[in-house]
């Protein structure tokens, strides 16, 4: 049992090898040298004759369609089986149905004059949990007590000096958790090189004094906890409170121990724990990563709310989970409330035909990164310059380039970056194409040569 390296394990002759949640993007390595250990484990498994499981219950788009296709053998599990008390007392398997999903439109919210964080539906599923004394859970994607710092004459945002990112706020070790007392306890951090400044009084920019702090993370949402069910006993689990040696298996039996009521957490918080006492999961906002420039966005999304939402009622058949977005209409949500994989499964791979994106062509992204940003610009159109040279060339005009472009994280460390998308579509796919491609390129030093890439950022 392993990581993602634990594929290159010296076992002779290995009988079965199993991959548990087979949508995780962390499969991919995104350092030298890349790799996604599924393929190697697929590959593995032909080389040794041994029996390949990929299990989720939200397995990957790619892998389904090829399930469909009948490329792998598609096994179906299509009841949710948890321990239960049998009628004479002894202990017993049971079906449990999946917790009911609601969908909470905060824009609706607003124009109610309702303003916090929390919506009124999640305000009394949170009181009414924890007078029954089960547990709960808070799911937020964000970190940190704030999004962004703005200035509201002149709209700067406060940006990190060595990244194009906003520095998000957070209290430090010291401050406390009421918010009117952040304004000398809060510390501004950059979530990309891990830059680190204090909370700025004036704009830097214009120098107004009217700034101030926008946008919602955990810490926050522990703060709205603490203030308005002054009773619970919440706990926080993301990367900033969970740093030290065997901190997480801390967290987690305090929480199944009950010696705290809320849990409010990252994506950390979604990967297939066991939570038995839990009753209720609010999402506090579905929407941070819907509409990333990513053709996998609405992918993820659906990927996470099904995850966090099975935490939910995993021995009781009355749970619940309140989802909070500004885009109940989006069919990643919806088919996430219906907990109907395969809904979304007919209307994402639609989208990707339309477009042909994985599984309906194989992408290459290069990515070059300079410290002058005109140099990092010129690499690109230089090279660009190339690439449509190449494709002209006999057996490679099926290939299709995108861009030269900024990288939607233009900045890091100093360094700006471009990128270049090479695109084959489905039907002229082959082995060895993309290898075909870059000998016919040349070399191109400097550049970061990524095939079939986890994300375009």
């Amino acid at each position: 049992m392993g990581s993602r390296s634990a594929v290159f394990a010296p076992l002779e002759r290995p009988g079965i090898i199993i991959v548990d949640e087979e949508h995780e993007p962390g499969y991919k390595n995104d350092n030298t040298p890349r790799y996604d250990a599924r393929r190697v484990v697929q590959q593995l498994g032909q080389l040794t004759d041994c029996v390949v499981v990929l299990g989720s219950a939200t397995p990957s788009v790619e892998r389904y369609e090829a399930a469909q296709a009948g490329r792998v053998v598609l096994l179906n599990l299509s009841e949710r089986v948890g321990p239960g008390r049998a009628t004479d007392g002894t202990s017993s398997m049971q079906v449990l149905p999946l917790p009911r999903v609601e969908l909470i439109d905060m824009r609706r919210e607003l124009h109610d004059n309702h303003r916090s964080m929390l919506s009124r539906a999640l305000q009394q599923a949170l009181t009414s949990t924890l007078e029954r004394g089960e547990q709960a859970i808070l799911f937020l994607n964000r970190r940190g007590d704030a999004t962004f710092v703005l200035c509201r004459d002149c709209g700067a945002v406060v940006q990190c000096p060595d990244c194009s990112a906003a520095l998000t706020v957070h209290q430090s070790a010291t401050g406390a958790s009421d918010r009117a007392s952040t304004a000398t306890h809060s510390l501004l951090h950059c979530h990309t090189c891990g830059y680190r400044t204090s909370m700025p009084v004036i704009c830097p920019q214009c120098l107004s004094p009217r700034i101030k702090a926008f946008g919602v993370g955990t810490q926050r949402v522990e703060a709205e906890i603490r203030k308005h069910f002054p009773q619970a006993r919440p706990i926080r689990w993301d990367r900033d409170s969970a740093t030290g040696k065997g901190s997480h298996d801390r967290l987690l039996d305090q929480f199944l121990q009950h010696q705290a009521d809320v849990l409010i957490g990252t994506q950390l918080i979604a990967k297939g724990f066991d939570l038995p006492q839990v009753t209720l999961v609010g999402v506090i906002a579905a929407d941070t990563g819907l509409y990333l420039p990513d053709f996998r966005s609405g992918e993820r999304t659906f990927q996470l709310l099904t995850q966090i939402a099975g935490r939910a009622g995993r021995r009781t058949a009355d749970a619940r989970v309140i989802i909070q977005t500004y885009a109940p209409e989006h069919y990643a949500l919806q088919s996430a409330r219906l907990h109907d994989y395969h809904g979304f499964y007919r209307q994402e791979i639609a989208f990707r035909q339309r477009t042909g994106y994985p599984p309906f062509g194989q992408l290459v992204r290069l990515v070059y990164q300079a410290a002058p940003a005109a140099a990092a610009e010129q690499a690109a159109t230089a090279l660009a310059k190339r690439l449509y040279l190449t494709i002209e060339q006999p057996g490679l005009q099926s290939w299709q380039i995108i861009g030269p472009a900024p990288a939607f994280f233009q900045r890091i460390r100093r360094k700006w970056r471009w990128h270049i998308l090479l695109r084959l579509p489905r039907a002229a796919m082959k082995e060895h194409a993309v290898a075909t491609l870059l000998q016919a390129v040349g070399p191109i030093p400097g550049w970061m040569v990524d095939v079939d890439p986890i994300n375009v950022l």
